[in-house]
């Protein structure tokens, strides 16, 4: 008999179907026995009143595999308005340990129950609540891609082994290569930018590695990002409005296509600028305002400091009416030899795009000038001779137009959409400082 998902029990009353999955809780009331699978479209609840096919269960535990043949019978109390009755129960995979966990009950994210969350993370995904973060991941990256390939940008694969860093510094994982030093990519900077000489819009999402010594809610060493570079732009102004669009559509879209879902994980409305301008306040202005505001004086940090990007996102929020703002114009000397700079004001064309209070992108204008880019290399003290800048270096040399793009963490729009505590939790299997596992 041809498979009958949970989700169609509804609509198929009074028909003998058959349905399979696992286990996912028993209710054995004497007369009434009761017990409810899962599969990957839901919940079913079946009444077993059969003494032999009750028998089949004893000693089983949650999870184990079963397929169960019986009549369609409505029931408004039942999972999706339908059970089975007159059951028939086979069992495929036998489960007799009784799991660590309970996985239809609540999932604890208290910050001191993720070490339990991520030690059975193979289990607590089977529970329904749980998985609802994952599929509106699965769905936000989708948005991303379809979003990205209307507007004729060209999705692309970089390599994650790269030769010895050329930019050094110690926040690169360095293995051993067939006798050679190689690195872990931090990013696919270099290899985006190349491809803008070809194709003019590109974007990647892929994993990501930082050797950050960090045990924050906001770091992690393996990371999810999307990376899009896209050449032909008349000016920063039109990169962050790309970035700012882009996050604006897929935020809505997944709004409106999740609403339930993200109604019963207790995420917060959302809230969007009416004329779909993401507002902007240069860091200078943010230190300004801040320091006001809180007699916290950070006037001369290169950069924000995690409470006032909280701040300026809560002012945004609250009389701006969006949970969106880019801090723009960097100091000249927070800026990497790849960035546009502008000398005459002493700032540099990048800026951050803060999501509910957390710095989810970077979008810099790029320096394209051959001769500017080497010497804004030998102004870092990089050597421009080194085998790792020779490839990057001849996509300048041979012609790349102005150009920039983003950096933007996957994992980070995931917690806030969600309204998550801390981005580990938006990561199935999540790799840190203290976790290698599962």
């Amino acid at each position: 008999m041809t498979r009958t998902l949970t989700r169609e029990l509804a609509s198929k009353q009074g028909e003998t179907v058959t349905v399979k999955g696992w286990l996912h809780k028993k209710r054995l009331l004497g007369g009434l026995n009761f017990i409810t699978v899962r599969d990957r479209s839901g919940l079913a609840q079946s009444l077993i009143d059969n003494k032999d096919e009750l028998e089949k269960l004893r000693g089983l535990q949650i999870g184990t595999v079963l397929s169960l043949t019986g009549t369609v019978v409505a029931d408004e109390r039942a999972p999706g308005g339908a059970e089975l009755h007159d059951v028939t129960v086979e069992v495929e995979v036998a489960v007799t340990d009784e799991p660590p966990i309970e996985i239809d009950k609540p999932i604890s994210h208290k910050p001191e129950n993720l070490d339990t969350l991520f030690e059975y993370r193979v289990l607590n995904i089977r529970n329904l609540q749980e998985q609802k973060i994952f599929k509106i991941r699965g769905d936000l990256t989708h948005y991303i891609r379809e979003h990205l390939r209307s507007r004729e940008f060209v999705e692309i694969d970089t390599p994650k082994l790269l030769a010895e860093a050329t930019e050094g510094g110690a926040e690169v994982f360095k293995l051993d290569y067939f006798g050679k030093t190689a690195t872990l990519a931090q990013s696919p900077q270099f290899y985006k930018q190349i491809m803008v000489g070809a194709f003019e819009r590109v974007f990647e999402i892929g994993h990501s590695y930082r050797a950050e010594p960090s045990a924050t809610t906001r770091h992690l060493t393996e990371l999810t990002m999307l990376d899009i570079e896209m050449g032909f732009v008349e000016s920063h102004d039109e990169v962050l409005d790309t970035v700012g669009d882009m996050t604006q559509a897929v935020l809505r879209r997944v709004y409106e296509e999740h609403a339930d879902d993200l109604k019963s994980l207790n995420a917060p409305e959302l809230k969007l600028p009416e004329d779909g301008k993401v507002p902007r306040f240069t860091i200078a202005e943010i230190h300004e305002m801040y320091t006001k505001a809180t007699k916290t004086d950070t006037t001369q940090e290169k950069d924000l400091i995690p409470d006032e990007e909280r701040w300026i996102s809560d002012h945004a929020r609250k009389e701006l009416g969006s949970d969106l703002v880019f801090a723009i114009e960097f100091p000249i000397e927070a800026g990497k030899f790849y960035h546009k700079m502008d000398r005459e004001r002493g700032v540099v064309m990048w800026g951050d795009l803060l999501f509910r209070g957390l710095e989810i992108a970077t979008c810099p204008l790029r320096e394209n000038d051959y001769e500017t880019m080497i010497q804004q290399m030998k102004n870092a003290g990089l050597d421009v001779s080194h085998e790792g800048f020779k490839y990057y270096l001849q996509a300048f040399k041979y012609g790349l137009p102005q150009h920039g793009g983003c950096g933007f963490g996957i994992d980070r729009l995931v917690e806030k959409t969600i309204g998550l505590n801390n981005v580990k939790e938006a990561v199935l299997f999540p790799r840190d400082i203290n976790r290698l596992t599962p």
